[in-house]
């Protein structure tokens, strides 16, 4: 058998893997080496034993189902009983490359799979049966490697090969298609080769499943990369053959109904499918690059998207200041930050808390990303002449109660958003600006008079988006001075968790996103600050005073409630005035 020792004499300990207590000996019973590693008392254990020989059930199953053992720890007894490491993997960082050395179906027939590369000549496996030596035989002649045994629970070995093959299947067969595909087949022929159309779906569907906000098609020399954005970060996925990247390419375009023929110039499209039961949207835009077209599809899921404001991280202060404002009769409210900061979700979220028969509410937006219920949503259309000002200025004549701008643009927008707020809507709309404050002196800049800006203001929320931490994270006790530095007040002795990274978060340690936000009503005071053009430094302190937290001391509340990290906040709101 090509098998390495289980641990080489001399050889470097591989980080995420646990060692046995001993490597050599008689080998012990498993219900002794459960009670030597303290998971159960011996007297339960041998009952458990005793009632699985006499009903015929498998001992580990038996002790699994009485609830001695999880799957884990069982894993753990036979990683001690046969003198192997154990590997957890949740946490272990899997080489991707290791672990498309063999398909799914014979990593499920031996409940094996490789996991990392130990060298040029050997490659770790995880195994649920470390027993199986013609297993690691047949993997070794696959691979060309020597193999070295680390136990795993079958559970998660599952998930693994599950997570790995989704993509890999449809690369695969993709693959094995003729080189010459490209030049002997139409552009059209070729999308719908049922290969190209597996692809496609796999990559969307595995993007959806796994929460990615976009999908990159990134053409290369040699291949296409496919990468997704999750949770603000872009990861790659996998590759596509250079032969076939036309075929893609063309696929995408005629599911966006876009010009197959066309590719000298960007185009945008849309497309509607079924994910796992539920309706998906997708935005297309195309972009001619130096090695042909690259494609990026941003991703609408409504069921994915969530519009509660508690969920979303605004604190029960803040929320009770942004509801407060949401349930006037009349006023703007503005919700700022960059691109990307979650703006629209907010606002969305806003619209839902007054959205009720009695009330009439009338978007325009650039584009529509969610059908809501009951509302009245118009889409730009610049073409046609539908610029935002435009549009708001036929909303105004139809009686709304609410109105939505998708964001403030120029000065006509704001003018005629800041007359409807006065002349008794409700206005919510979105503007760039690095915090709360800033964003009178943006309105003003623009070309609005100071005292409409001042009537005609209710509210302004700004905001940030930071990675929520996996649960996998880490308590770690920060120094009061390092944390003095980056511009954080706290005690001596701070506890935060920082991340660390498994299968459920993709090794990065964070999974999901949620907002730090700072909410500041214009109250009278306020107003004459903006009618003196007071600065913004002064407007600052003025909300701080009346109760106002900034975006890094909101951030500071979320990283001691351990939802966030100190390098997630400084990330986004490194920036924003404290």
């Amino acid at each position: 058998m090509s098998e390495s020792p289980a641990a080489p004499a001399g050889a470097v300990p591989v980080p995420g893997l646990r060692p046995p207590t001993q490597r050599t000996g008689a080998k012990r019973r498993i219900g002794d080496v459960i009670v030597h590693l303290g998971f159960a008392e011996r007297e339960l254990v041998e009952k458990v034993v005793d009632e699985g020989r006499a009903n015929g059930v498998p001992l580990g199953q038996s002790l699994i189902d009485a609830g001695i053992v999880d799957s884990n720890q069982l894993a753990q007894a036979l990683a001690e009983r046969n003198g192997l490491d154990y590997v957890d993997l949740n946490s272990f960082e899997v080489d991707q490359g290791a672990a498309n050395l063999i398909d799914a179906s014979k990593a499920r027939r031996y409940q094996t799979i490789p996991i990392s590369f130990l060298g040029e000549q050997t490659v770790l496996v995880a195994t649920a049966d470390p027993a199986n030596v013609l297993a690691l035989d047949d993997i070794a002649m696959a691979t060309g490697y020597e193999v070295r045994r680390a136990v795993a629970s079958p559970e998660d070995i599952e998930g693994l090969i599950s997570q790995q093959s989704r993509l890999g299947d449809a690369v695969e067969e993709l693959d094995d298609a003729p080189e010459a595909a490209a030049e002997v087949i139409e552009l059209r022929d070729q999308a719908d080769e049922a290969p190209v159309v597996k692809l496609v779906h796999s990559v969307i569907a595995d993007a959806v499943r796994r929460g990615a906000s976009d999908i990159h098609f990134e053409p290369r020399a040699s291949d296409m990369r496919v990468r997704y954005r999750i949770d603000g970060v872009v990861m790659d996925t996998t590759t596509v053959p250079r032969q076939l990247v036309a075929g893609l390419i063309s696929r995408v375009k005629i599911m966006a109904n876009l010009d197959i023929a066309e590719r000298r110039v960007p185009q945008d499209g849309r497309i509607g499918l079924s994910v796992d039961g539920h309706h998906v949207d997708l935005r297309v835009a195309t972009l001619p690059v130096v090695r042909g077209e690259s494609i990026v599809m941003r991703i609408l899921d409504k069921d994915a998207v969530v519009m509660d404001l508690d969920v979303l991280g605004m604190g029960e202060h803040d929320r009770e200041r942004f509801n407060k404002a949401l349930h006037s009769t009349h006023g703007a409210i503005l919700v700022t930050g960059p691109t990307g900061s979650g703006k629209t979700t907010t606002l969305y979220a806003g619209l839902t808390t007054v959205n009720t028969p009695e009330k009439t509410i009338i978007t325009v937006e650039d584009p529509v990303e969610y059908e809501l219920t009951g509302v009245k949503q118009v889409q730009v259309n610049p073409k046609t002449g539908l610029t935002f000002a435009a549009g708001l200025r036929s909303m105004v004549r139809a009686d709304p109660d609410v109105i939505m701008v998708g964001e403030v643009r120029d000065k006509d927008t704001a003018l005629i958003a800041i007359e409807s707020a006065l002349t008794g809507h409700l206005v919510l709309t979105t503007l760039h600006t690095n915090d709360a404050p800033l964003a009178a002196a943006r309105l003003v800049e623009m070309g609005i008079e100071p005292y409409l800006v001042a009537s005609g203001v209710a509210c302004v929320v700004a905001q940030r988006l930071v990675r929520r931490l996996c649960e996998c994270k880490t308590q770690v006790e920060l120094s009061k001075q390092v944390l003095a530095d980056q511009g954080f007040d706290v005690e001596s002795g701070f506890k935060a968790y920082e991340p660390v990274g498994c299968v459920r978060c993709n090794h990065t340690g964070y999974r999901g996103r949620l907002g730090i936000y700072e909410v500041m009503p214009v109250t009278d005071g306020l107003r004459r600050l903006i009618l003196e053009k007071a600065s913004a430094d002064g407007m600052r302190a003025f909300a701080r005073e009346q109760g106002m937290s900034t975006l890094r001391e909101d951030g500071l509340h979320k990283i001691e409630a351990g939802v966030t990290s100190v390098a997630e906040v400084l990330r986004v709101a490194g920036s924003a005035a404290s």
